[in-house]
């Protein structure tokens, strides 16, 4: 298949946290057969070995955009917040950036041939409104939907959650052929909001990227993430609360936008990628601690754990509603629950070193077995065949 793909942005400096998985997910549509044409929504092309781009033709708009809603973050306003649009920006928006944007992409789909299908990934579905439409109907070809901030990105829960906009106000989901999502909980929201075709399509690893390195286990317990909103509970209850109680055991925490008092975790700040991997390898625990909303919300999935579970690492979660969906509780992976004493599970397990590695090779066993972007691929074009 040739897929043209229009994604939030293929530049990590903006640190938009799905950016890394999306960069697996093209890499497998090439490795699985498929010819790649990626754009992005934000920012400029970035060329790779994996995908040909085109520009982006609202770059200099999107970064001036962003900038904006930047500022705007940092006083504490987000147009998140507000349930509605302005009429300036519904015009700005349906008259100038979207005219570019359709031109531009027909433009592309002329000049390409033989496109076998049109993928939005995480991109404002409300700034394409009447794009997928009138490519069905010029060129007969599907046009899908990938969103991976689900359940928070609902118009429900994105002013609590802090998100720039709301992506979904005046949002027509029934333009799309086929529409996946991060979450099966909120399947039924979606069909209520006019999505056809919906499918589970949950977070993965690239395991060849995400690969243990051997490294002395130098870290007790870990945490990597970014901000505390929506999960601040059971950041007390797995770092704050048991770091005072074991003044011996070292618990690390790593990332940032963190407001609560860290106890007695050393924080060290926002870490690269490679400095990320070798953090969760010379862990011998990593914690999954996931935004409430995500472990409420049935098998609503994150890249964190898919990510520790390719390292090999023994993972322990908060509870999870749905986390089967993925691993194997209590062999691939430890769910605590609720009148758990977790200082005493963290003791049992700082001091078998045969069960935690047990668990992280069965983890990374069922990453190899069922959870690659190469089967998330394969899952996403034969959804798009089934289509035509």
């Amino acid at each position: 298949m040739k897929i043209v793909v229009i994604c939030s942005t293929l530049d990590l400096k903006y640190r938009l946290g799905c950016t890394p998985s999306w960069w697996q997910l093209l890499k497998a549509f090439h490795e699985t057969g498929h010819d790649v044409i990626a754009i992005p929504y934000l920012g400029d092309p970035i060329e790779s070995l994996w995908w040909r781009t085109y520009p982006n033709p609202c770059s200099t708009e999107s970064k001036l955009y962003n900038r904006f809603l930047e500022l705007k973050k940092t006083v504490g306003f987000t147009p998140s917040t507000k349930k509605e649009r302005s009429n300036r920006v519904d015009t700005s928006l349906d008259n100038y950036i979207k005219s570019k944007w359709e031109k531009h992409l027909l433009s592309i789909l002329e000049r390409e041939e033989n496109v076998d299908c049109v993928l939005f990934i995480n991109i404002p579905l409300n700034h394409v409104h009447g794009i997928p439409t009138k490519i069905q109907q010029l060129y007969g070809i599907p046009v899908a939907f990938y969103e991976g901030d689900m359940p928070t990105i609902l118009p429900k829960y994105a002013a609590d959650r802090g998100f720039k906009f709301n992506y979904y106000v005046n949002a027509d989901l029934s333009e799309f052929d086929a529409f996946f999502t991060n979450s099966k909980g909120v399947i039924f929201d979606l069909k209520e909001m006019g999505a056809r075709n919906v499918h589970p399509m949950y977070y993965a690893a690239d395991p060849d990227l995400f690969r243990p390195v051997e490294i002395e286990k130098d870290i007790d317990i870990s945490f990597f993430g970014y901000g505390d909103s929506f999960r601040e509970e059971w950041m007390r209850h797995m770092i704050v609360e048991p770091s005072k109680k074991m003044p011996d055991t070292h618990f690390s925490v790593a990332g940032g936008g963190f407001s609560i008092d860290l106890g007695n975790a050393k924080y060290i700040g926002d870490l690269s990628f490679s400095d990320y991997r070798n953090y969760c390898c010379k862990s011998k625990i990593c914690l999954n601690i996931t935004r409430w909303s995500h472990t409420n919300v049935y098998a609503s999935s994150t890249a964190r754990p898919f990510e520790l579970a390719a390292f090999g690492a023994c993972m322990v979660s908060q509870p999870y509603n749905g986390i089967e969906e993925w691993f194997e509780p209590g062999k691939e992976i430890i769910v605590l629950k609720e009148t758990d004493n977790i200082e005493e599970i963290y003791s049992q397990l700082l001091s078998s070193p045969d069960q935690r590695m047990k668990i992280g090779e069965k983890a990374r066993e069922k990453i190899l077995q069922s959870h690659t972007y190469n089967h998330r691929a394969q899952d996403i074009t034969q959804s798009i065949r089934e289509r035509n």
